[in-house]
């Protein structure tokens, strides 16, 4: 149980990225305070939790919020978050982290069981508790963990349809494998958290399975997923939204996340892994498609992209948003990716030259490009049912020009 909460504030005199701040922070503080401070090796004792960091952008400033949960003593806590304001730079721009409060998470859950406590007064005061419905669900509770099963020397939590499913799904631990047990995937094994080495049962399934790696939406997912892609046989990649666990996911989440999956090609292209030479010997492929059924791969174009974009490309990844240039290759506009569709839809048709985004050239965004006259599209990739090209529309990915 979590002690401790440090709350900082973050100030870059630049844009950067989630990953840029953890690793500013874990570099500049390694070996300060000697070994009893280091930050991976409080993690790996779990004295301390994951680094949680957002941020916001303001033109070409990042500000964010950090936090870093630990379970040091009090005086070690504040000894930590001192640390934490020594870091001055993140990536090439001058930084500032400044500590606004460490707070005692113990006292704030005495207040809110006293708060809860009242509220559960009332409640039994006012009604009868329903003990059918309560029984059921611990029951249910109690199911789902009893299915899962312990596989292989490893002893690794996994569904119990792990050994005689065709696929299954690699998460991280246990918790993981139990929520995906309650929402009904039945072929998921977990590696127990490692990041060094992934155990041999694992690797061996890879081998005569399809196999999904399942990951966290964060730094520590990212880790995850190099050493699976490194030493396992991956066929696809999903990932949980930013900043969240597969642990926590609902159920709909779950199916949302596994439906936006990616090959595992993919995810080696953006970690920059390089392919072996020779693939290892490989579980049996499926026949290739019908001719008819290939999907049709667009067309290459020649249109010119500036250098500029191209630094732009690497500033949005990972933030979500979208801009929008005049045919100058002037920025208009800055807005969500999710509101893009919508944005399109209310431009004067021709007023908008072209569009980079960090999001998925999706067949509703390609029509819409086409009705308004954008000449070019540059996503993070091409979804998987792409049917009618507009004729005026170039599109590209953002792996295609950087």
């Amino acid at each position: 149980m979590v002690k401790y909460l440090i709350k900082a504030r973050l100030e870059v005199d630049g844009r950067v990225e989630r990953h840029d701040v953890i690793g500013a922070i874990f570099g500049q503080t390694e070996g300060l305070l000697g070994s009893s401070f280091n930050l991976e090796d409080l993690q790996d004792k779990d004295k301390i939790g994951r680094v949680h960091v957002e941020l916001k952008y303001h033109g070409t400033k990042t500000t964010g919020l950090v936090q870093v949960p630990s379970n040091l003593d009090r005086v070690e806590t504040a000894i930590l978050a001192a640390m934490l304001e020594t870091v001055d730079k993140i990536g090439p721009y001058k930084a500032r982290i400044t500590v606004e409060e460490i707070k005692d998470l113990r006292v704030e859950r005495i207040k809110r069981i006293i708060e809860r406590s009242r509220e559960l007064l009332k409640d039994l005061r006012e009604k009868e508790p329903d003990i059918k419905e309560i029984v059921r669900e611990v029951l249910q509770e109690v199911d789902v963990k009893q299915k899962v099963i312990a596989y292989g020397p490893e002893k690794l939590p996994a569904g119990p349809d792990v050994e005689k499913s065709d696929s299954i799904i690699i998460v991280e631990g246990r918790a993981d494998v139990i929520n995906l047990l309650r929402y009904g995937y039945t072929n998921v094994i977990a590696i127990e958290g490692a990041r060094e080495r992934i155990p041999d049962t694992v690797v061996e399934l890879s081998k005569k399975k399809k196999t999904i790696a399942f990951i966290d939406g964060d730094r520590g997912g990212e880790l995850v997923l190099r050493t699976l892609l490194e030493q396992a046989n991956i066929d696809y990649v999903a990932r949980a939204p930013p900043g969240q666990e597969v642990e926590n996911l609902t159920g709909k989440e779950i199916a949302q996340a596994l439906s936006e999956m990616i090959p595992a090609s993919e995810a080696k292209k953006a970690l920059k892994i390089e392919e072996p030479m020779e693939e290892p010997t490989r579980k049996e492929e499926k026949a290739p498609p019908k001719e008819e059924e290939k999907e049709e791969k667009p067309a290459t174009t020649t249109i010119a992209i500036p250098k500029k974009i191209i630094d732009t490309i690497k500033d949005i990844k990972g933030t979500l948003e979208a801009i929008l240039f005049d045919s100058e290759w002037k920025e208009i506009e800055r807005v969500k990716v999710k509101d893009l569709y919508e944005k399109l839809q209310n431009v004067e048709e021709g007023s908008v030259h072209a569009v980079v985004f960090d999001g998925i050239i999706t067949q509703r965004i390609l029509d819409i490009a086409g009705k308004k006259s954008i000449s070019v599209l540059i996503g993070a990739r091409l979804g998987s049912k792409l049917k009618s090209r507009p004729e005026n529309v170039h599109f590209m990915t953002f792996s295609d020009i950087t």
